[in-house]
């Protein structure tokens, strides 16, 4: 009787400690998703001033179609925008976007946004017009929101498949952005990064935190 005692006052305290380790992990995401994505909304303001203040030298670096030294620019192409009324319109999806994608895990949020990154792209790179010169972080926005839509489908988690519908409703009007036809807009960025979006969203939503070495 003693031992059996002895067991269950084991569990009952052992409990508490499980439940708030479980926890924990997700209030932690908080304050670094918050910081990187200020972080990353900063970077493209101080860059877009430099661009600004040296007549448009930055602009040069985009996604220049199908030659070897555009390649460079799916490197810097999401950091950079044609004026500041461009960045304007980018901040606050990538303020939101970028911060929910992260607040699922930092390490998987940075490896999302990678693929969208390099698959958007090469998207561009390969299918833009010649002689153009794409630039802007609607890559990432359309990839991010494409993302947040679908991983709850892959990850089998409720809660996710219902924020996946309400980003839908808020922002799924962008979505049209992925047709031709309207002057002066990629529409090959937004499609392409909306495919890196749902490559992203089936490639990490059918892998444990584990096998991505989150933990």
């Amino acid at each position: 009787m003693e031992i059996l005692a002895t067991v269950a006052l084991m569990s009952q305290s052992w409990r508490p400690t499980v439940t708030r380790q479980r926890r924990e992990p997700a209030r932690r995401q908080w304050g670094p998703a918050a910081a990187w994505t200020l972080g990353f909304v900063a970077l493209l303001w101080v860059l877009e001033v430099i661009d600004q203040t040296t007549r448009g030298s930055l602009d040069s670096l985009g996604i220049v179609p199908r030659s070897e030294s555009g390649l460079v620019g799916i490197v810097f192409a999401p950091l950079l925008h044609a004026g500041f009324g461009h960045l304007e319109g980018n901040t606050i999806p990538v303020v939101v976007l970028g911060f929910a994608v992260l607040l699922s895990g930092l390490v998987r949020g940075l490896v999302v946004t990678a693929v969208i990154w390099l698959v958007g792209g090469f998207g561009v790179w390969l299918f833009s017009p010649t002689y153009s010169v794409t630039i802007g972080a609607s890559i990432l926005i359309f990839g991010w929101l494409v993302y947040l839509i679908l991983r709850g489908f892959f990850t089998r988690r409720v809660g996710e498949i219902v924020f996946g519908v309400v980003v839908l409703l808020v922002y799924g009007g962008l979505l049209v952005g992925v047709l031709p036809g309207q002057p002066g807009v990629s529409w090959q960025g937004h499609l392409f990064g909306g495919l890196g979006g749902a490559l992203a969203a089936v490639w990490i939503g059918r892998r444990s935190d584990r096998d991505l070495a989150l933990r």
